[in-house]
């Protein structure tokens, strides 16, 4: 089975996030994004779930999955590749960083607090940058 997990990383916003603060992700269309539901769930439990939990719920959320199919559905899911969360709007466009710690679970930084930058600093934490949303 393939992860997207990370441990002890921090994965910074992208070189060219348009922005120079944190934002929450808005509803477009009167529907939740991907990246406001990704928001949602770390926002409220941090260090609660990992990158996988997280990337799943969102897809089987979106997908209408019902929970009694779940685990089939996410064996099935990660039966092949899936982005991680370097590539996910938050990280890219919305300036927040995410955090996993040594168990793999995750919670989001703002770009501009002093955790974040405390963290990008800490060599015992890894850091990965999110991926450019246009080449170099």
């Amino acid at each position: 089975m393939e992860t997207t997990n990370y441990f002890n990383t921090l994965i910074e916003v992208a070189e060219d996030c348009p922005i120079d603060h944190a934002e929450v992700p808005q509803e477009r269309g009167g529907k939740k994004t991907i990246a406001l539901l990704q928001y949602e769930i770390i926002a409220a439990n941090p260090y609660k779930y990992t990158s996988d939990d997280v990337i799943f719920q969102v897809h089987a959320d979106r997908k209408d999955i019902p929970q009694s199919q779940r685990v089939a559905e996410r064996e099935k899911f990660f039966s092949k590749g899936q982005p991680c969360l370097r590539s996910s709007p938050l990280t890219k466009r919305y300036g927040w960083g995410v955090h996993s710690n040594a168990d793999g679970k995750i919670a989001p930084y703002a770009m501009e607090s002093q955790e974040y930058k405390d963290m990008a600093q800490t060599e015992d934490i890894k850091s990965l940058k999110a991926m450019r949303s246009k080449r170099a």
